[in-house]
């Protein structure tokens, strides 16, 4: 239901007002001052101001309605006003609609007519929301199978359905590159919000910074680079599904601002004093130990129990080897069709390959290594040399073989020393050496900044 916030210094017109909107589907507030409408707007949501502009101090100039409409420009408060006076006056319309106010209504007024422009106003700001939001969405919501005859993946998938027909917060665990982001949108398709928005934010990838304005958005002018308004992802998600990314990388600081919106929806556009209210569906996934990381005070556990009403975990690929072959295929079909190299296949010796190897990097690393092997191949069949597997194997013989002769180190030692050996094996690709030892791309350049590792000036 709209709120609509009726703001007049008699009680009478206030009362009219309020009857004859309540009568056609609005809740109405009231306020009988400017200094009353501004203490409302800031602390609640309000779709739409009934604004008098003549009050005691001054009956005919509607100064005092436009310092109220300044001061909502100065806050950065967005709220639809249509204005309204005794006494028609074009210049006072013509000052308040530079101002924002976005129309006009004399007093005595028609119900008919008060009725008809208020639902006029609300229809046209929830349009314009909307186009905003389309705009802002990088790429719409993609529907994708998720192959799986494993029982584990089956029974995983059974339970995904069921919990996707509620809107309960989803926690996905897992190791990287297992198909986290991939189980969220199945997720989401089979949710009631399925025509609507999926909008995926790598957590992660987020500077500390830009934090809020990424998830909450900013107005203009808010700070040195705010040159345009922007919506945050939790806005851009609503009546959708919110995929948060890698939350076990959400830093100690900024921990307690997802909690507040996952408790109440509640948040405030940087550069605005207004709370907004988002509805949006949680979906968030980690390779993480949460739990670990909240004894090591690393992570709030109230956060996690808003984030895991329901937790999802999603084994590896080397626990399910029934997933395998039908991955293979599938990914090979789509990579095939990606680079118009369609009628390729596995020889059985490629087969068989796949399914000896660990895949320590899960479908991720699968994926690429039947990526290159299409692209590489000269043949329509691909063999077991052009997937590339004995690099991994090789480094996993290497690590087997110099295990003994490692010293005793610390955890960030040993991170260190295996992030210079994986860089090195893959000549300084720093993709390749994250994929193969399951780390995102941000992640791996989080950590090359941590060790002051440059992969172009590492010995070979």
């Amino acid at each position: 239901m709209n709120k609509i916030l009726i703001v007049d210094d008699q009680l009478d017109v206030r009362m009219s007002a309020s009857i004859a909107l309540s009568n056609h589907g609005f809740s109405c507030i009231e306020a009988d001052s400017p200094l009353q409408a501004m203490q409302i707007v800031t602390s609640e949501k309000v779709d739409l101001i009934l604004l008098d502009m003549n009050y005691s101090s001054d009956t005919t100039s509607g100064q005092e309605g436009l310092t109220f409409l300044q001061q909502l420009q100065s806050k950065n408060i967005s709220v639809p006003v249509v204005v309204m006076t005794a006494w028609a006056s074009i210049d006072i319309a013509v000052q308040a609609m530079q101002l924002n106010a976005v129309d006009f209504i004399e007093k005595p007024w028609k119900n008919t007519r008060l009725v008809a422009i208020v639902k006029q106003q609300i229809d046209s700001a929830k349009l314009h929301k909307e186009n905003a939001r389309y705009t802002a969405l990088s790429r719409p919501s993609i529907t994708q199978e998720y192959y799986a005859k494993s029982p584990a993946m089956l029974e995983l998938l059974v339970k995904a359905k069921r919990a996707a027909q509620t809107d309960a917060n989803i926690l996905l665990t897992g190791e990287n590159g297992t198909g986290k982001s991939l189980l969220a949108n199945y997720i989401h398709q089979h949710s009631a919000r399925a025509d609507n928005r999926f909008v995926s934010v790598n957590m992660g990838a987020i500077p500390e910074s830009l934090f809020e304005s990424e998830l909450f958005g900013h107005k203009k002018g808010a700070f040195t680079d705010a040159k345009e308004n922007r919506l945050g992802r939790f806005d851009i998600a609503s009546d959708g599904t919110l995929f948060l990314d890698e939350i076990g990388t959400l830093g100690s600081n900024l921990q307690s601002k997802v909690l507040r919106v996952l408790e109440t929806g509640e948040y405030e556009v940087v550069g605005s004093s207004q709370t907004e209210k988002t509805n949006a569906r949680i979906i968030s996934a980690t390779n993480a130990n949460l739990e670990k990381m909240i004894a090591d005070e690393q992570f709030r556990r109230d956060l996690l129990f808003r984030l895991n009403t329901i937790e999802l975990h999603i084994p590896p690929l080397r626990e399910r080897p029934e997933d395998i072959t039908l991955l293979a295929e599938q990914l090979l079909d789509k990579h095939a069709t990606k680079y118009n190299r369609t009628g390729m296949s596995l020889s059985s010796a490629a087969h068989a390959a796949i399914l000896l190897h660990p895949w320590v990097g899960n479908v991720r690393e699968l994926s690429h290594s039947i990526e290159r092997a299409v692209i590489m191949s000269d043949q329509a069949v691909i063999d077991v040399n052009e997937l590339s597997l004995n690099t991994s194997q090789n480094i996993n013989q290497n690590s087997n073989n110099n295990e003994q002769n490692w010293p005793l180190m610390t955890l960030e030692q040993s991170e260190k020393r295996a992030l210079i050996t994986a860089i090195k094996h893959f000549q300084g690709n720093v993709i390749e050496a994250g994929d193969y030892l399951g780390m995102s791309k941000s992640a791996i350049y989080r950590r090359l900044e941590k060790f002051d590792i440059d992969p172009k000036n590492l010995e070979p």
